[in-house]
């Protein structure tokens, strides 16, 4: 296997954990009923079915090794990265309520997403110009 064909597949990967932890996140905010948006049962049952048809398509499209579409997946990780960085600044809520009652400092949660956002971006770049290790 050639090292570009390597470097698609870590990409995918990265892709496909990115876009897990992203979405049961999401998942799990929505649920906790802190995310301060009202959805109802149909509307959430098709935005995070639409999140999971992309968790599943985008690493296998990566896998791929098509290029301008890994690429153009770079800036679109990139941009979230910068709306993650807005919710560092200033956070919506306070905290995230854990099982157990435990509570997670928003900006904690947003920190740790970051790190899983920049990495999964610093691979898909990796992979997309062919970037050494």
């Amino acid at each position: 296997m050639a090292i570009q064909q390597v470097k698609f597949r870590q990409a995918a990967l990265s892709y496909l954990i990115y876009g897990c932890l992203y979405l049961a996140g999401a998942a799990y905010i929505a649920t906790s009923g802190v995310s301060g948006r009202a959805m109802t049962a149909r509307s959430t049952l098709v935005w995070f079915g639409v999140g999971a048809i992309l968790v599943i398509l985008f690493p296998w499209l990566i896998s791929k090794g098509y290029v301008w579409f890994t690429r153009l997946l770079v800036l679109l990780v990139l941009f979230r990265a910068v709306g993650i960085v807005r919710v560092i600044v200033r956070p919506t809520i306070a905290a995230v309520p854990l099982i157990g009652g435990i509570e997670l400092p928003m900006r904690l949660g947003a920190f740790f997403f970051l790190l899983v956002t920049l990495g999964a971006s610093y691979m898909l770049a990796r992979a997309a110009w062919d970037l050494s290790p």
